[in-house]
């Protein structure tokens, strides 16, 4: 069974913010583009009210470093 549960978007967000990105730019209502120090940017393309699943939790993580704690 994965770690990850699924969660709303906007969640997700504020747990990269909360581990150090930052938001670099933004392209309408749902892409935005991160930065963090020692990573390559990441392109977070979710409306706030998206659910999330565990697969792409999973997938998030790996590019980020996010940690189901940080949620």
């Amino acid at each position: 069974m994965s770690q990850w549960r699924s969660t709303k978007a906007r969640r997700v967000l504020a747990g990269l913010l909360r581990i150090g990105w930052s938001l670099k730019r933004q392209s309408g209502t749902s892409h935005k583009v991160l930065e963090r120090a020692g990573w390559s940017d990441y392109v977070f393309a979710f409306h706030d009210n998206a659910e999330i699943g565990p697969r792409m939790l999973s997938r998030i993580a790996k590019r980020t470093g996010l940690q189901s704690s940080d949620l």
